[in-house]
């Protein structure tokens, strides 16, 4: 029986989840690999793909807003606790295509996901021994020291709750110059060079607080690495892919002939 891996496409608002989701999904059909995708997102309108699994077939946030009367944001908590209690119709819609890859876009906002009950769970109840965390960086603010740690931040509070095997994407980095690409990629490999990145741009009152914060962070990129994506003849996509196969398949490629 075909065994899936599973993709958790997870990152703030306006990171280009959606967009990493379709763009991937397109290069590996285009090389003959199977792949699916599952909007987790109740809310989400004008998707760029068309979901094989939605989430918005079992909750309404419409809806869930009427019913309860509630706002927006109490709406997408309310949302967001109740995955779970339709996992399983969705775990069954998704072996029944029986894919190579499932591509879960999560949430717009990371704390729905990554900070309630319910996201661990999806991941756990799923398929987590074949499950990887691609965590997005949003270039506008990784460009600058302190935008690019406030995100690896993140990147390790994701870790540290769903504890998955994870990939630090710089989602969209066909908006950033060459030279601000490279910079970034630098600060995601040597600590010493985000270190003093930091200092320039931080008072030396927040040198102690830099400092402790770099060392976790060093820790947390010598299990990880970055990957710099994006629409433009499809960036990074198969560093991407080649990632994940070393991760689960040892390096075995799916591509067929």
């Amino acid at each position: 029986m075909k065994e899936e891996i599973f993709v958790y496409i997870i990152g703030t608002a306006g990171s280009g989840k959606s967009t990493l989701t379709h763009i991937f999904k397109q290069w590996v059909e285009l090389r003959g690999v199977d792949a699916i995708t599952v909007n987790l997102d109740p809310g989400a309108e004008n998707l760029p793909y068309k979901p094989d699994v939605d989430i918005r077939d079992w909750i309404s946030l419409k809806e869930v807003m009427d019913t309860y009367k509630l706002g927006p944001n109490g709406a997408q908590i309310a949302c967001a606790d109740m995955l779970a209690l339709n996992i399983d119709d969705m775990k069954k819609s998704i072996e029944a295509f029986k894919t190579d890859y499932v591509l879960v876009d999560t949430p717009g906002q990371l704390e729905l996901f990554v900070f309630r009950e319910a996201g661990k769970y999806i991941v756990e109840f799923l398929n987590p021994q074949r499950s990887l965390i691609a965590y997005l960086l949003d270039p506008a603010l990784a460009k600058n020291a302190s935008g690019f740690v406030s995100q690896l931040l993140l990147a390790i509070s994701t870790n540290f709750r769903l504890n998955r095997p994870q990939v630090s994407v710089l989602s969209k980095a066909d908006m950033l110059t060459k030279e601000e690409t490279e910079v970034v990629t630098q600060w995601s490999q040597d600590a010493e060079q985000l270190h003093d990145a930091i200092l320039t741009e931080q008072a030396s009152i927040y040198r102690e607080m830099s400092e402790g914060i770099l060392r976790l962070i060093q820790d947390f990129q010598e299990q990880t690495t970055l990957i710099p994506t994006g629409k433009e003849d499809f960036l990074g996509i198969e560093d991407l892919y080649t990632f994940i196969q070393l991760q689960f398949e040892g390096g075995e490629d799916l591509m067929r002939d």
